[in-house]
């Protein structure tokens, strides 16, 4: 028989089971192994078929905080005849674009070089600038002396894709750009994935059964995520949650998602997001929010972290600790709430930006902001950026009104 004191002891310690926080632990890791569970877990993982590797912009001292004119991800495609592979960004809202660098400079697209490129007329449906100069599809930017800062022309040549067996899109557009400078991300130029009816998604094969397209954006300490164009919905053994696919008329080519709210570890009162929709960004690190929406995910966050120095803010980014010299961290787990029971589970480097962005033991800041310059179109309350979204493949299928969440997709 068990003793009442046994009974007692075994109650008390199921009573803490019950209400003990649920924390994101961090401990320094030796490496040992790590070879072997890293093979195990890329063999559990495995991209899409046919995907296109994407790597991060390597890496640099941080001096100022990720902006939004450039572009962390980077892909490479091929353009023309034969191919000219270019490094481009990718985003899923470039109104309507795809934005190529073009002049005999290396990297850049170089059109008299590609058999099958062709020039846009001016007038034509295909011809998305308001004013031309010339025959062509095509307009320049001119300062007071004369001189051309800049100049666009409309062009369509064959856009190749794909790692293993080659897709071919004919007549893909791109408005090619000469500049006398290059982007800050030093790329060739970004694709667009966004709704519009000349994005590649919207170009390249599909059914029913297939997503428009799915990512998986790597960590610093990742070899490399995924971008697949057209590949199969995740099957019955992946772990997926499904949200509805939202629209704004304001930004028509990009994808909105409805967030219900957000809560930060167990036992806490979910924290309610103001009516309106969440915008999934590709070339925002942060996750931007509503005033009141921040204000109360930021003091229930610095409730649960009271044992840890605070460090000095990072730009806009206010909610800082300094965690040199620690071997072990816990951390409340921040929690994405959406539509349909859809949800965002974000790890430690989803829900912090490191001043050392390969190590955590360093000083880092929550990755939540509200900006007092951020200005948000009707019906918005929230943009998601590409930090939260890391190591989840992010699945859009357009032809069910749907985004889906696949966790863990891609190596952290």
């Amino acid at each position: 028989m068990i003793s009442s004191v046994h009974l007692l002891r075994l109650l008390l310690l199921l009573l803490l089971l019950l209400v003990a926080p649920v924390t994101l632990t961090f401990e320094f890791d030796a490496g040992i192994s790590f070879q072997a569970r890293y093979a195990a877990y890329k063999a559990q993982h495995a991209p899409p078929p046919n995907s296109l590797p994407v790597t991060r912009r390597p890496r640099s001292p941080l001096v100022t905080l990720p902006g939004t004119s450039e572009s962390e991800y980077h892909v490479v495609v091929g353009y023309g005849t034969p191919a000219q592979n270019l490094t481009v960004g990718f985003d899923a809202g470039a109104g309507g674009a795809t934005l190529l660098h073009c002049n005999c400079k290396p990297g850049a697209f170089d059109p008299s070089r590609s058999s099958s490129v062709t020039h846009v007329p001016c007038g034509s449906p295909d011809c998305p600038l308001e004013a031309c100069s010339g025959p062509s599809c095509a307009s320049a930017t001119v300062a007071k002396n004369g001189a051309v800062i800049s100049s666009v022309t409309v062009v369509t040549d064959t856009l190749t894709f794909s790692r293993s067996t080659p897709t071919t899109v004919d007549n893909f557009r791109a408005n090619c750009m000469e500049t006398g400078s290059r982007t800050a991300d030093r790329s060739s130029g970004l694709l667009d994935l966004g709704r519009d009816s000349h994005s590649l998604p919207s170009r390249a094969p599909s059914s029913p059964d297939t997503a428009a397209f799915s990512y998986c954006l790597p960590t610093f300490r990742a070899d490399r995520g995924f971008l697949s164009i057209g590949a199969p919905l995740p099957g019955p053994g992946r772990k997926v949650s499904y949200t509805p696919l939202r629209s704004n008329a304001a930004l028509p080519n990009s994808y909105f998602v409805r967030l219900a709210g957000l809560s930060l570890g167990t036992g806490r009162p979910v924290i309610p997001v103001p009516a309106g929709d969440a915008l999934m960004a590709l070339r925002t690190t942060f996750t931007y929010l509503m005033p009141e929406t921040y204000a109360a995910l930021r003091d229930q966050f610095k409730e649960q972290m009271a044992q840890y120095p605070v460090a000095p803010p990072m730009g806009f980014l206010e909610t800082c600790y300094n965690f040199t010299g620690l071997r072990k961290i816990d951390v409340p787990p921040v929690t994405l709430t959406f539509d349909s029971g859809a949800s965002l589970e974000l790890g430690i480097r989803q829900m912090m930006y490191f001043e050392d962005r390969d190590y955590v033991f360093s000083a880092g800041c929550l990755a939540f902001a509200a900006p007092a310059w951020a200005v948000y179109p009707a019906g918005v309350a929230a943009v998601i950026g590409t930090l939260a979204q890391e190591t989840t493949e992010v699945v859009y299928d357009v032809h069910a009104d749907m985004v889906g969440f696949v966790p863990d997709r891609c190596e952290q």
